[in-house]
């Protein structure tokens, strides 16, 4: 600033407020000004390089490259990383070795071990008004655009082969390489499903069926259960309306009890139908796992329903026993009649 009067800087601050529509106060001395301008200045300029940083990194997201990146830190999801001025963030799921996390305790120990590394990184999302910036180190490792490929071809009805990258509450992804797909919950398997980790680990080699594909979103939805019989396409040909079956209970709630005739054949004992006397609640009668035996009352094969009674299962057979005994006569005893009600 040599050679320049307080009164001329004051001047060109005014001007540059006017200009650039930076905030001043009306009252306040040279030294003031001088240094909020800078400040603001520098804010400026720093703004500007980050909208040229994620330009930048737009281009390289359309074009497939990857970056350096390194680890700065960790967190419940996975890693920090910074790539120039910018903070990014690499999930668990998207390391190239997905750790398993036992607790929080392994969790910070595992992740830990990454902070100081440079990874080859894909940036999979980003958003500048967010502030948000996902990088996938697996995703380096396909070649360019190859996740662009693979989505422009796959169809639905597809069987692809494809390798489990992540287990949450509510599904598993599985890698197809080149873009993850999602099996939901409801898609694992005909059977209840309590939680997918039941099923599905991360790592394993599994074969899927392509469920739906939302091109825009980069969105594949994926199946399992598609893989195998519908067992309630067959439901009326193996049962019928009267039937006593052997069945297991699979959860039991206020209304009654969930059971299990075979693998993804459920239905419902409702309480009403589990004992000639009231009960409060069902599990006064049946836990999960029981062993029960029901009658079924109704087949309804499209809307994957069955209704079910275990107080007629128990009238069933009391009464067979009655029809099996052979009648005496001459006999003292009442005998069978004391078993209907």
């Amino acid at each position: 600033m040599d050679g320049y009067s307080l009164d001329s800087l004051a001047s060109f601050l005014e001007h540059a407020r006017r200009r650039y529509s930076l905030s001043m106060p009306d009252r306040f001395s040279h030294d003031e000004a001088a240094h909020q301008f800078i400040t603001e200045a520098t804010t400026a300029a720093e703004y500007g390089k980050k909208d040229g940083l994620w330009e930048v990194l737009q281009g390289l997201q359309d074009r497939g490259e990857t970056v350096s990146g390194i680890v700065t830190g960790w967190n419940r999801g996975g890693l920090l990383v910074r790539w120039q001025d910018l903070q990014g963030f690499v999930p668990a799921s998207q390391l190239r070795e997905v750790p398993i996390f036992e607790d929080d305790a392994s969790r910070d120990e595992l992740l830990s071990r990454w902070v100081g590394e440079e990874l080859e990184l894909k940036v999979i999302e980003l958003d500048p008004r967010r502030n948000r910036l996902v990088f996938s180190e697996r995703a380096a490792l396909w070649g360019p655009k190859q996740g662009e490929r693979l989505l422009a071809e796959l169809q639905v009805g597809d069987v692809r082969q494809g390798v489990v990258s992540n287990v949450c509450d509510f599904g598993a992804f599985v890698d197809l390489g080149g873009i993850d797909g999602l099996i939901h919950i409801s898609e694992l398997s005909w059977g209840r499903v309590t939680h997918p980790g039941n099923l599905l680990h991360i790592g394993d080699e599994i074969t899927v069926y392509v469920l739906s594909i939302d091109r825009a979103s980069h969105h594949v939805g994926l199946s399992l259960k598609r893989l195998q019989p519908n067992p309630w396409s067959m439901a009326e040909a193996r049962y019928a309306v009267g039937d006593v079956v052997e069945a297991r209970v699979t959860n039991v709630v206020d209304f009654g009890a969930f059971v299990q005739l075979e693998e993804g054949l459920e239905g419902l004992v409702h309480i009403s139908e589990m004992s000639e006397e009231r009960v409060q609640h069902p599990r006064q009668l049946v836990q999960v796992g029981d062993a029960v035996r029901v009658r079924i009352l109704r087949i309804e094969s499209e809307q994957h329903r069955l209704s079910l009674s275990i107080k007629q299962a128990m009238e069933g057979s009391l009464l067979d026993e009655v029809d099996d005994e052979p009648f005496d006569p001459d006999g003292d005893e009442q005998g069978p009649e004391t078993y209907l009600y």
